[in-house]
């Protein structure tokens, strides 16, 4: 492939598998955890291990397993395509063996472990998707791309949302986590990875050798000192930021379903967070617009603001109004960070080494929702409630904590925005 941009065929197909990638999500995440607390039992820090466990090893596989194989073979379409259908198969395999142990609570450790597991294939299928835009798009169009990208796959998550509020209590003629239950929300889920890698065999393969660098000139040296200083206080400031507006991803829908808080039924969950892929929508189309105008800075620090005004929101809240609202705030924040963040660090990132270091700006957003709830939202409520304190106001607090962390990574990238350091070796637009 050359170098000019890909025509409409190809992001109408890498549109296909986000859109597709998105409802999967959205149908499978937004309700395991309220599976794992409610009807297997776990405390609120253990539904948080479904994704620190999961997301350490995505990490791990895709800084030094898939990221390094991506950058010596230059294989991008490939990892995708075999890292999804691997998960596929592996998550129906999660369902059935979750069912074998008499003890609910054990049940929930199959699912964490096992989601362990699946996570290692799908990371395969996230440094390749990373590099693969890179690969396609030149940098000053990426952050645009991400945009569209974004909007698209909320459409899906949307729907993936409601249909899974829909199944998670067979349509309220059974129970509540009867969907997980019966395996029908995991046998979705494995469909639609399958399916959603039809599109990806007509999508280029990608890979720097089209750029006419070949994998041979990748030099190898020690992946940390390869960084860039700015690239470094880049890291840390997502690292914060990620792990504030997503350390409370995992138990927020546990706080809305609270009896002694808001009560809301899996129907009406199901519109709650589907405000934040509305939001998505239209910050997705409006950032594609604006990208070209405004800086990647300005917009992390943009998109990082709404994030405090969302947690601010979900602390403060005494009405679904409020809720609503945040939520709201929460699906743009997630879009502005995302797409300008991706940017930010492509433009930092040597194209000869787009596997491993993407990896590397990848774990601050994979680890922050499992790692971050694990650390900082899981204990902060298990510990006020056993002090004797409110389930909601434990929640309430770990919100407060959420904020704190954006702030301070809002401080460290105002610091490496004005950085001047440049990379070790100088990335290709």
């Amino acid at each position: 492939m050359n170098q000019d941009v890909p025509d409409r065929k190809v992001f109408f197909r890498i549109s296909s598998f986000q859109i597709l990638a998105m409802f999967r999500r959205g149908l499978f995440y937004s309700y395991l955890s309220i599976y794992l607390r409610f009807f297997l039992g776990l405390s609120v820090t253990e539904t948080t291990l479904f994704a620190t466990f999961p997301m350490i090893l995505n990490v791990i596989f895709q800084t030094f397993v898939w990221g390094g194989l991506s950058d010596r073979y230059q294989k991008r379409r490939t990892l995708i395509i075999v890292g999804e259908i691997t998960a596929a198969i592996t998550t129906v395999l999660v369902w059935f063996l979750h069912t074998l142990p008499a003890s609910h609570h054990a049940a929930g450790y199959v699912i964490i472990i096992g989601l362990s597991v699946t996570e290692i294939f799908w990371s395969m299928s996230n440094v390749a998707w990373s590099a693969l835009i890179s690969d396609l798009y030149a940098a000053f169009e990426r952050t645009a791309v991400q945009g569209r990208l974004a909007s698209i796959g909320a459409l899906g998550r949307i729907a993936g949302v409601w249909i899974g509020g829909l199944a998670y209590d067979g349509l309220a003629r059974y129970y509540e986590g009867w969907g997980f239950h019966k395996g029908l929300l995991f046998f979705i889920a494995s469909g639609v990875m399958i399916v959603s890698t039809i599109p990806m065999f007509f999508v280029p393969e990608g890979g720097i050798a089209s750029n006419r660098i070949t994998p041979t000139a990748a030099p190898k040296t020690h992946m940390i000192r390869n960084l860039s200083r700015r690239f470094l206080l880049f890291l840390i400031a997502m690292v914060l930021i990620n792990f504030g507006r997503n350390c409370v991803a995992v138990t927020k829908t546990q706080y809305l379903v609270l009896d002694d808080g808001f009560d809301v039924s899996s129907n009406l969950l199901s519109y709650i967070v589907n405000m934040q892929s509305v939001a998505a929508v239209i910050a997705g189309y409006v950032i594609a617009r604006v990208s070209k105008k405004i800086s990647d800075g300005m917009l992390i620090t943009l998109g990082s603001g709404l994030a405090c005004l969302n947690l601010l929101g979900f602390a403060l809240a005494r009405s679904l109004g409020v809720i609503f609202g945040s939520n709201f705030l929460a699906g743009a924040s997630d879009v502005v960070i995302f797409t300008s963040s991706y940017t930010y660090a492509s433009k930092l990132i040597p194209p000869a080494h787009r596997g491993k270091q993407f990896a590397l700006f990848n774990a601050t957003l994979f680890l922050s929702w499992g790692v971050g709830a694990t650390l900082v939202a899981g204990p902060i409520v298990d510990s006020l409630i056993a002090r004797g304190k409110t389930q909601v106001f434990g929640y309430r607090m770990s919100f407060m904590a959420a904020l704190a962390m954006v702030i301070a990574g809002m401080i460290v990238f105002a610091i490496c925005d004005r950085c001047k350091d440049t990379p070790k070796s100088s990335p290709t637009p």
